[in-house]
């Protein structure tokens, strides 16, 4: 018996460590191309049909290949973090915030409604189904299981509630962060990130510069309460994104203050361990970190930074170039440590399972440049061409 039962343990720990090496080997990466920047700095918009997502394989961490490239219409527009892969690469959800009309010679875009579900287990991936959702749907979560995903809906202040069954999934909820009173003021919500145990969820509100919590109660999910009201978590000025480290001790949002202007946006850091959570300190990152990333392996965030590359080029603060910012997590300690320079106007990042690799799409170079965590520092490493303009990207998340 005693033989029998060292022998079942070798082998669920031989699976548990094989279930591990294959997980999180994918990214996905949501390419626009109804959206081009002119010289000025200035939108162009295109007609609509040439969107794609496309699905990388980073077993190779410095030689990623296109499992698939699926057309799907998706979105520039919000934090590079609308799309999402299950920890067990078996569903894929994509939300598009914005849809496009034809407006006389031109086009406009309107809130779009919709998340898209993609099953990463054929070959190649496909899209199975559509899920309604709020306006404008932007940013996007989904909790360790697998069983729950959050999306926040930029133009009506809500949001949804995803239950996730096998390769079914479904609109269960609508929460609402919106402000206090009658006619509150919209609180423009942007990114959302759940808590390594499921239990709690940032939602960053861009309009009011905070962030809201939420508590998670299986697929139940409300507004935290303290002394009676809704709590929020006051940052620095336009919080545009958010991330938890997998120790669930901190949670970390990008504060795009100015946006590109040339000056030095934060990070700010949020004491999860204390009741209620709040802010205990905000890191100079540099100008424009839109998109975020925290290492699956603890220890380590990265921001790209925008760095003034997708303005006029008369601009004084104008770069050809992004870089990527890494930051070091020791204790509840973050500082800036590693950059390296990157492409122009990059939004996505994600790293590696393992932490050891950054991969960073550049919007303007219609690439995805792959970086080396070498210690405190990075080290760009190659670089891959993608069939699009990278608007957003995820990896594995804590």
């Amino acid at each position: 018996m005693k033989t029998w039962l060292r022998g079942a343990a070798l082998a669920a720990l031989a699976a548990g460590l094989s279930a591990t090496a294959a997980r999180a080997q994918l990214l996905i990466v949501g390419n626009d191309e109804k959206i081009t920047l002119g010289d000025d700095g200035k939108q162009v918009f295109h007609p609509p049909g040439k969107d794609t997502v496309t699905i990388l394989d980073i077993h190779d961490r410095e030689k990623p290949k296109v499992v698939a490239n699926l057309p799907m219409i998706n979105s520039l527009v919000g934090p590079p973090t609308n799309l999402a892969i299950t920890h067990d690469q078996r569903l894929a959800l994509v939300a598009n915030s914005l849809d496009w009309q034809k407006d006389g010679d031109n086009w406009k875009d309107v809130p779009g409604n919709k998340v898209f579900v993609i099953d990463l287990t054929v070959k190649p991936p496909a899209q199975i189904a559509a899920v309604e959702v709020g306006k404008q749907p932007s940013g996007m979560a989904i909790n360790a299981a697998g069983n729950l995903a959050l999306v926040t809906n930029f133009a009506d202040d809500t949001v949804s509630v995803l239950t996730m069954d096998g390769m079914n999934v479904k609109a269960a909820d609508t929460v609402s962060v919106a402000g206090p009173g009658d006619h509150p003021t919209p609180t423009k919500p942007t990114a959302v990130a759940i808590t390594p145990d499921g239990k709690h969820a940032l939602v960053t509100l861009s309009a009011a510069n905070q962030v809201a919590l939420l508590d998670i109660d299986g697929t139940k999910v409300t507004r935290a309460q303290v002394d009676g009201k809704p709590y929020a978590i006051t940052t620095g000025l336009r919080p545009l994104n958010v991330q938890i480290t997998p120790d669930g001790k901190l949670g970390l949002v990008d504060d795009m203050n100015g946006g590109q202007d040339g000056q030095m946006d934060t990070t700010s850091v949020i004491d999860m361990t204390q009741n209620p959570p709040r802010v205990i300190d905000q890191v100079g990152v540099g100008d424009g970190p839109e998109g975020l990333a925290v290492s699956p392996a603890g220890g380590y965030a990265a921001s790209p930074i925008l760095n003034g590359s997708g303005v006029s080029k008369s601009a004084f603060f104008h770069h050809d170039h992004g870089y990527a910012q890494l930051l070091k997590i020791t204790g509840k300690e973050v500082r800036r440590v590693g950059t390296a320079e990157v492409g122009g106007l990059p939004e996505g990042i994600a790293f590696s399972p393992d932490g050891r690799y950054l991969y960073v799409g550049n919007f303007k170079d219609g690439n995805l440049d792959i970086l080396h965590v070498v210690g405190d520092s990075l080290r760009k490493v190659g670089s891959l061409a993608l069939p699009g303009h990278p608007a957003s990207l995820r990896g594995s998340t804590p």
